[in-house]
C-alpha cells in the first residue's frame, strides 16, 4: 500500500467489522425507493420488501447448509441467543430440566443461562483448559437424558479459540439433547455446516461479517423437536417466532454479506492467516516473554490475544493510541474487573490486565501490520519492557 498510514489503524475486527461497500450497495434501494413494509401484502412496495427478505434468507441459509425457511431474522446474535436458551427451556425444561454451557461463552449466553437458573432449571457451566477448549470427556459426563439444550460457541470473541463442535454435537445427539452454537464470530469465517455439526440452532450477527449493525439471524432446524417459546409478542412476523416489523435494508445487508463470505471463505481466511502470522512472528521475536492466550492451532486466524507480563495494561493502551485495539470484549467494556475468559484459562489478574486483543480482517494490509508491530514494540519498550 502506497502513501502514509491512516491512523488510528483499525485492529478490532472481533468487536465489529467495517461495512463492505458492496453490502451498502445492496442495502441502499431499501433505504430509498423500496421503502415498503414486508407485511404490506396488497401492493408493490410491500412485495419488494418481502422479496428482499426471501433473497437474504436463501443467502444466509446457503452458507451453513440450511433451508431458507429455517432462517429467522432478529436484531443480532444476542437476541438469537436469548431466544434459544430461554425459549427452549420454557418448552422442554419440565421434561428435561438441564442446560449445559461453557464458562467462556459470550456474556449474553451466560446471562441467559443465569436467567434460566433463576427460573428453576439446572444449569451446568463447564470449565475450559489452559488452551480455552472444553474437555470432551467433561461434556460427555455432563450431558444426559435430563439435558434439554447444549450451548457452545463456535469461535470465542476474546481469545478466538474454535470449539470442537462436531464432537460436542455428537454427544448431544446421543442423549437426545438439542445443540446450539453462538456463531457470531464464526459465521462466514470458518466452515459451519448444520448437518455436519448436528446443530439445531445457530445464532448469527451481520456486523461481524462486514454487514450492518442491528440485524442478525437464528437458524432453527425444522421440526417439532426444536420448538421454542417466542420472547416477543406482537404481529407474528418471522412465522410467529420473532414479532416486529423487519428491516429490509438491514436484512438485505446481512444477506449480501453472507453471499460475499460464501464466495471466498477459504481464500480470505488464507490471506488473513498469512497477515497474522507475519505480525505474530514479529511481536514474539522482538518481545520475549509474551504470552499467547488460547490455543495455538484451534483458533480463528484473525484473532491474536496476548498478555505482556509485568506491564500496566492501561498504560500500554494509552501509549498506542495510533492503533484501534482492545483489551477485552467490546460488549463488556463498561464492566469492571479482569476478563472472565482469561481468568477461565488460568491467567492471573496481572496477566489479564496486561492483555491486548488484536483483530484483523478483510481490509487489513501488510503496511498497517508493519506499522502496528513498530508501535506495539516501541510502546512496550518505552513503558518498561517485559518480565520474562
Amino acid at each position: 500500500m502506497g502513501g502514509a498510514i491512516q491512523t488510528p489503524v483499525y485492529l478490532d475486527y472481533q468487536a465489529t467489522t467495517p461495512l463492505d461497500e458492496r453490502v451498502l450497495a445492496a442495502m441502499m434501494p431499501y433505504l430509498t425507493a423500496k421503502f415498503g413494509n414486508p407485511h404490506s401484502s396488497t401492493h408493490r412496495f410491500g412485495w419488494e420488501a418481502e422479496a428482499a427478505l426471501d433473497v437474504a434468507r436463501g443467502q444466509v441459509a446457503s452458507l451453513i447448509g440450511a433451508a431458507a425457511d429455517e432462517i429467522y431474522f432478529t436484531s443480532g446474535a444476542t437476541e438469537s441467543n436469548n431466544l434459544v436458551l430461554k425459549g427452549v427451556m420454557d418448552v422442554w425444561g419440565k421434561k428435561r430440566p438441564e442446560l449445559v454451557t461453557v464458562a467462556t461463552e459470550h456474556k449474553c449466553v451466560l446471562e441467559a443461562a443465569a436467567a434460566c437458573a433463576r427460573a428453576g432449571y439446572d444449569v451446568t457451566v463447564l470449565p475450559v483448559g489452559p488452551d480455552g477448549l472444553v474437555d470432551l470427556d467433561q461434556v460427555a459426563e455432563a450431558v444426559s437424558e435430563r439435558t434439554a439444550l447444549v450451548s457452545v460457541m463456535a469461535v470465542n470473541n476474546e481469545i478466538g479459540v474454535i470449539q470442537p463442535l462436531r464432537e460436542i454435537g455428537a454427544i448431544a445427539k446421543r442423549h437426545g439433547a438439542l445443540f446450539h452454537t453462538d456463531a457470531a464470530q464464526g459465521f462466514g469465517k470458518i466452515v459451519l455446516d448444520v448437518d455436519d455439526l448436528s446443530l439445531d440452532f445457530m445464532s448469527i450477527s451481520a456486523h461481524k461479517i462486514y454487514g450492518p449493525k442491528g440485524v442478525g439471524a437464528l437458524y432453527k432446524r425444522a421440526g417439532r423437536q426444536t420448538a421454542l417459546t417466542p420472547q416477543m409478542s406482537g404481529g407474528g412476523q418471522e412465522h410467529g417466532l420473532r414479532s416486529g416489523t423487519q428491516a429490509p435494508a438491514l436484512v438485505a445487508g446481512l444477506g449480501a454479506a453472507a453471499a460475499l463470505c460464501a464466495q471466498g471463505i477459504g481464500q480470505e481466511a488464507g490471506h488473513i492467516e498469512a497477515l497474522m502470522a507475519r505480525l505474530k512472528a514479529r511481536l514474539f521475536a522482538d518481545l520475549p516473554g509474551l504470552l499467547l492466550n488460547g490455543s495455538e492451532s484451534a483458533r480463528w486466524v484473525g484473532n491474536l490475544n496476548i498478555s505482556f507480563p509485568g506491564l500496566d495494561g492501561d498504560l500500554l493502551l494509552a501509549s498506542i493510541r495510533s492503533l484501534a485495539v482492545s483489551s477485552g470484549a467490546a460488549c463488556a467494556s463498561a464492566m469492571t474487573g479482569p476478563s472472565y475468559v482469561l481468568a477461565a484459562i488460568g491467567r492471573t489478574e496481572t496477566e489479564t490486565k496486561a492483555a491486548l486483543r488484536i483483530g484483523i480482517g478483510r481490509f487489513t494490509t501488510d503496511a498497517e501490520l508493519d506499522f502496528a508491530a513498530d508501535e506495539i514494540v516501541g510502546a512496550v519498550r518505552k513503558v518498561g519492557g517485559l518480565r520474562a
